[in-house]
């Protein structure tokens, strides 16, 4: 399943928590069909389909895909000087 560093679980859970919607998450998709490119966005709540991880008090919404490709990773965050967020992933320890 993956994890979230401590990093990812706060951005993520400042990020949702801008949303009206109590059940909010970032939803994590794959963006092309070799699944080596993701999106993500912030929707109101998971898809029938999707995998919920929580940790931290940040919820992720993993699309199928998305969830058999990232089962075994780590997701991180920062955020750089001007606001933006970027995300990465990488292999668990």
């Amino acid at each position: 399943m993956l994890t979230l560093t401590e990093n990812a679980s706060t951005i993520v859970k400042t990020l949702t928590e801008q949303s009206p919607e109590e059940t909010a998450g970032l939803r994590i998709s794959s963006s092309n069909p070799d699944n080596t490119a993701f999106a993500a966005a912030v929707t109101p709540e998971p898809e029938a389909s999707d995998q919920v991880v929580e940790s931290g008090g940040a919820r992720i919404f993993l699309e199928t895909q998305a969830a058999e490709v990232l089962d075994d990773k780590v997701l991180d965050a920062q955020v750089d000087d001007q606001g933006a967020v970027s995300f990465a992933i990488g292999a668990t320890a």
